[in-house]
């Protein structure tokens, strides 16, 4: 699991788990194991895929509503309504994770075809030296090396689950889009 920032700089990577499982376990255990984790401040967000739960500090896109990019393009296929607009531009946010892992690829080929070797030699054979302006400060954790919350992250891994708090993240990505929507039906 890994955390980027715009200008398209890791500033968080959490490896451990082997093959596959499920995303929103890997983020609930680096939450709760890794005192480094970097939780976003108040009124900001993660943008994540729909593997992750809609959290406090985590924006998913909503479910059955059209998601990629691609089925936006073309004439007539713009947004026809809140919950679809919101996930066309978190899908457009999104997308600057895949180019991050297209570069960090592109820059170590070992990386598209990583042989079946055990996670500890895995992260051994993959450095992370000076990758476009980060510096490793442990085998698992990339700190982005900016000055003050030019990052806009913070440090307080606790997260409130109950259902309440829950309901209000909801609510506050239903306002997200709602604002979203009515600014974009201005400039129509």
């Amino acid at each position: 699991m890994v955390a980027c920032s715009f200008n398209m700089m890791f500033t968080y990577v959490y490896a451990g788990w082997e093959g596959t499982t499920n995303d929103s376990r890997v983020l609930l255990d680096a939450i709760r194991k890794d005192d480094n984790f970097p939780m976003p401040p108040p009124g900001k967000y993660y943008v994540v895929d729909s593997g992750y739960p809609n959290m406090p500090g985590f924006l998913a896109p909503y479910r059955g509503e059209r998601y990629h990019l691609r089925p936006f393009r073309g004439r007539g296929n713009h947004p026809r309504g809140a919950m679809e607009l919101f996930n066309y531009r978190h899908s457009s946010l999104r997308n600057v994770i895949e180019r991050c892992f297209g570069l960090l690829k592109a820059r170590f080929p070992i990386l598209k075809s990583m042989p079946p070797y055990l996670l500890g030699k895995q992260l051994d054979a993959t450095p992370v030296e000076d990758i476009e302006g980060t510096e490793s400060q442990s085998n698992t954790t990339i700190e982005n090396q900016q000055e003050g919350d030019e990052a806009g992250i913070s440090e307080a891994p606790q997260i409130n689950f109950s259902q309440a708090y829950m309901a209000k993240m909801e609510n506050i990505r239903d306002d997200i889009a709602g604002q979203m929507w009515l600014s974009y039906n201005n400039n129509v």
